[in-house]
């Protein structure tokens, strides 16, 4: 009989308990979990402060009584596993209603620790309301302090998943909410250029945005706090919620021996093996190899903890599974907008040296004569040369989801970015078009590998030449010039381009836009079959205005 000692519960200490039990119903498994709570919802705590998630009795995924009677596990609440033996296999355990310490032997060790939400030694930062959301106690102490007082306010440090969510359900709540960034834009897995489409809707629902603007300290007024900050701004509120970011838990790791990175994360091998025997560690504590890059980092979300707390299990009973790496598929509700990603961002495959090439496009969700269709903007890299599939991102108040699933697959299984074009993808007009905004984004990749496309892109905007020695169309209609334009594009209607090519000087390269990138494509395919040499602006005013404008 096989005993499994598990330091942790939540994802992946809880996803690996029930998958031993079902692969060994002899086995001994005891899960240790210093809190109350063995396996809870955690990315579902910010949408019960907001009231989506109206019961919270819903955030307990399982309980020890009922991982007990269907599982047959040992969950052992509010112990701490202070101690690791590693040449005895024993642990030492602290019970915290008694204070006393025992040990416990184990044949197969699971480390799932997690990571606690980072507190910066500033000023004030332990001060009553100043809040973190990482347990169901947490969210119990922000919901108290959120008292739906008229005029109460909040400030949220951080633009990250659980800051955002955080913004959004303290507005819901009824809260004035302030979000504070240190980076230029939110969501660190977007790029500027795609993340500036959520900075709009959390304004336009009324959170005052403060990027690149980082926390000093906290102080203590009669009545309030004042969060004062680099910018020397100074932001009375009623609330504080520390959204900085995760520190993993890996203080019982290094005191045992096991290894950890720079950042202090725990060193697995591809079957989730630390260096020490029988020691295995899951989730947010450990370092991962990114699937796309081959670098090694870490990327806390439930989904890889889960898969990772699966695959533990079986190899600690024997098996031989190996993780493959984790790409960052994730996605977030923000207002009426989701905004998904998958592999690298632009920034990210740059930071690692990879020639990087892109485009943008501008979709129906579903086919635009059917009632509802809804737009979302598409951002689709990959490596230059090879045409490897690096990552996407979209965002949109509809098929987000979808696109950027199917783009992951992709991914996963080593696509070049021209197989977007041979996905056979569901249609009907309900639900999307003939050609699925994922096809597109193939279309416009192969034109650009194979050389039927030239593009030019948002940031190259400002530096065209003006001075004639260039031509620049927008090839919208009039009425859409009128409304809004880019400085020196003269405005050429795409069906008047053959009519007036005495207006565009043969001996000059051509730059054009419209609205999306797809009329002016096809006046460059016209300009093209004439001789000229063209460039078309990938994402088109849309996306040059939502980043410039």
């Amino acid at each position: 009989m096989t005993k499994i000692v598990i330091v942790g519960g939540v994802a992946g200490g809880a996803s690996a308990a029930c998958r031993a039990r079902r692969l060994d119903e002899t086995a001994e498994i005891i899960v240790f979990e210093r809190g109350s709570y063995v396996s809870y919802a955690n990315c579902g705590l910010p949408y019960y402060v907001g009231g989506s998630i109206s019961e919270r009795s819903k955030l307990a995924v399982q309980t020890p009584q009922s991982l007990r009677s269907r599982f047959n596990i040992d969950v052992r609440i509010e112990t701490e596993v202070v101690g690791i033996d590693a040449k005895a296999h024993e642990v030492e355990a602290l019970d915290h209603a008694t204070g006393k310490t025992y040990r416990e032997s184990y044949d197969k060790l699971l480390l799932s620790p997690g990571a606690g939400p980072v507190r910066p030694p500033l000023s004030g930062i332990d001060l009553p309301n100043v809040l973190t959301v990482r347990s169901i106690p947490d969210v119990d102490r922000i919901c108290a302090a959120a008292t739906h007082r008229q005029g109460q306010r909040a400030v949220v440090v951080g633009g990250g998943f659980i800051g955002v969510e955080m913004a959004e359900n303290l507005v819901d709540r009824g809260l004035s909410v302030e979000l504070v960034e240190m980076s230029d834009h939110i969501i660190k897995s977007l790029d500027a250029d795609m993340a500036v489409d959520l900075h709009r809707e959390l304004r336009a629902n009324g959170v005052t945005l403060h990027l690149e603007e980082g926390l000093e300290g906290i102080e203590q007024r009669v009545d309030s706090l004042a969060v004062s900050t680099n910018k020397g701004r100074l932001i009375a509120c009623d609330m504080v919620i520390l959204a900085i970011g995760v520190r993993p838990e890996t203080k019982l790791a290094l005191a045992s021996g096991i290894t950890c990175g720079p950042r202090g994360h725990i060193v697995v091998d591809d079957q989730m093996r630390t260096n020490l025997s029988d020691i295995y560690a899951v989730g947010d504590a450990v370092q991962v190899t990114d699937f796309v890059g081959g670098t090694a980092t870490a990327i806390p979300l439930a989904g890889p903890a889960n898969r990772q707390g699966r695959l533990a299990a079986h190899n600690m009973l024997g098996g031989s599974d190996t993780y493959t790496g984790t790409q960052g598929s994730s996605i977030v509700k923000v207002f009426g907008l989701a905004a998904a990603s998958t592999g690298l961002t632009e920034e990210s495959a740059r930071a690692q040296g990879i020639d990087v090439d892109k485009t943008y496009l501008t979709q129906p969700h579903h086919a635009t004569y059917y009632p509802g269709a809804k737009t979302m903007g598409l951002k689709v890299l990959w490596e230059k040369g090879t045409g490897k599939l690096l990552g996407a991102q979209a965002i949109g108040s509809e098929g987000v989801d979808k696109r950027i699933d199917v783009i992951a697959t992709a991914i996963r299984f080593g696509a070049d970015v021209r197989d977007l074009v041979s996905l056979e993808l569901c249609y009907a007009p309900p639900f999307n078009s003939a050609k699925d905004p994922v096809n597109i984004a193939g279309f416009v990749a192969q034109n650009v590998l194979d050389g039927t496309l030239s593009q030019f892109f948002p940031e190259d905007v400002a530096g065209l030449p003006r001075d004639g020695s260039v031509t620049l169309i927008d090839v919208r209609t009039p009425g859409e010039h009128a409304r809004g334009r880019i400085d020196g594009f003269a405005n050429i209607p795409v069906d008047e381009i053959r009519a007036r090519l005495d207006e565009i000087p043969t001996d000059k390269p051509v730059y054009l836009h419209c609205k999306s990138g797809q009329r002016s494509y096809i006046a460059c395919r016209i300009l093209t079959g004439l001789g000229y040499s063209c460039y078309n602006l990938a994402g088109g005013y849309d996306r040059w205005s939502a980043i410039y404008a």
